[in-house]
């Protein structure tokens, strides 16, 4: 599946429940990626942040809420949207979730195309594009639906990975992201490729904006990475 599909971190350790969720997660065409504890789940955050994480409360050695704190606290995955599922049901509970910082709250047992309804709505806030949505940024327009790029109104040929550079940039425009980050949002976790290629094309992406004329509008962050406008 390619890079640019949300990839979806489920921390679950009942595994029918697991199964079911990431069977329907993928058939919504999310990248899934499962951890049974939450020592494993910090593993692979740390190796690639997701783009959301559902989370079980009660999990074998690092608790839910306990990896939602330090998420939060961290500037790296501080963006990314948890949804906590917990069979804890009172509301001194809910709030605790929410107050740790949380982006959603599910109750067990729950439906799971209401689940599925909740990805659906942090993904619109963080991942636009992967629900269809048209991006703006300044004089440039995306529409991920018809794979088109305009500036100030005029076409702009990309090539693939030029584009979802782009995409990844508009997403969340003023984000300063590492090239390690853009690695694994672009080419995928699985390709081994060295760093310098990122600046390669984000070369290439300045390029081809400034065809149509307009300011630079894509921004060096010395010793760390790129984003798109911002100070």
């Amino acid at each position: 599946m390619p890079a640019e599909h949300p990839l979806v971190l489920l921390v679950e350790d009942e595994p029918a429940q697991a199964e079911v969720i990431a069977y329907n997660l993928a058939a919504q065409g999310y990248r899934v990626e499962t951890a049974a504890s939450g020592d494993a789940a910090l593993d692979l955050i740390a190796e690639a942040p997701p783009d959301l994480i559902l989370l079980d409360w009660m999990l074998p050695g690092v608790s839910g809420i306990e990896i939602c704190r330090r998420l939060k606290a961290r500037p790296a995955t501080r963006h990314v949207p948890v949804i906590m599922i917990s069979a804890r049901t009172e509301e001194f509970d809910r709030v605790r979730g929410l107050e740790t910082g949380a982006d959603d709250y599910v109750v067990k047992p729950y439906a799971v195309n209401e689940l599925m309804a909740r990805v659906r709505a942090q993904l619109r806030r963080t991942r636009p594009a992967a629900v269809g949505q048209t991006l703006t940024y300044a004089d440039i327009r995306l529409q991920p639906e018809a794979h088109l790029v305009t500036r100030d109104g005029k076409p702009l040929k990309l090539g693939p990975t030029e584009y979802r550079l782009l995409l990844t940039f508009m997403e969340q425009p003023g984000r300063v992201w590492s090239r390690e980050q853009l690695l694994d949002r672009v080419w995928g976790r699985d390709i081994y490729i060295g760093s310098r290629t990122v600046d390669v094309h984000v070369a290439r992406l300045r390029k081809a904006l400034a065809r149509t004329g307009g300011k630079d509008l894509l921004r060096t962050v010395r010793g760390t990475g790129y984003a798109l406008g911002g100070s």
